[in-house]
Order: structure tokens, then C-alpha cells, then sequence
């Protein structure tokens, strides 16, 4: 199927994941990479006392907070246009 006959099917709201190989999807800002961080104690334990709060893992809770912290990092600093 040609691009152009892509698009147009796509354009006319049908639906189009019988056409895509999903297997061969790759987003690469997704992949993980195992770290290691040595935390202060009264840090890992401010951790535990806010993941059992919401009733989660401590490393949820780190999943959670860090992306946040470095979106806010990262829009502090965007030049704006």
C-alpha cells in the first residue's frame, strides 16, 4: 500500500492496525536501564512511609516523583520562542 492510500484511510477514520507490522514498533525514550542509587536513610524511609500512604511501592513512588521533577527541571529551561 503506497503512503498516499495510507493516509487516505486513515484520514476517512478507518481503521488501520490490520495494516501495521505492531511487532515491529520500537520507542526507544521507552527502553529501561537497571540503576543503582544509594539513598540517605531517612530518605528510603520517607519513601516507605508515603508508598505505604498510597498504598504502592517504593519504587512506584520514584518512578512517579522523578519524571515530574525533571519535567518541571526541563521546562524551566526551554528557551522560549
Amino acid at each position: 500500500m503506497k503512503a498516499s492510500e495510507f493516509d487516505e484511510t486513515f484520514d476517512d477514520d478507518e481503521s488501520v492496525l490490520e495494516l501495521l507490522d505492531l511487532g515491529q514498533i520500537r520507542q526507544p525514550e521507552l527502553a529501561t536501564r537497571r540503576v543503582n542509587v544509594d539513598f540517605p536513610l531517612w530518605m528510603v524511609q520517607a519513601l516507605d512511609r508515603e508508598a505505604k500512604r498510597l498504598g504502592v511501592s517504593r519504587q512506584s513512588i520514584i518512578k512517579l516523583w522523578l519524571p515530574e521533577r525533571l519535567e518541571s527541571s526541563q521546562a524551566q529551561i526551554r528557551p522560549v520562542h
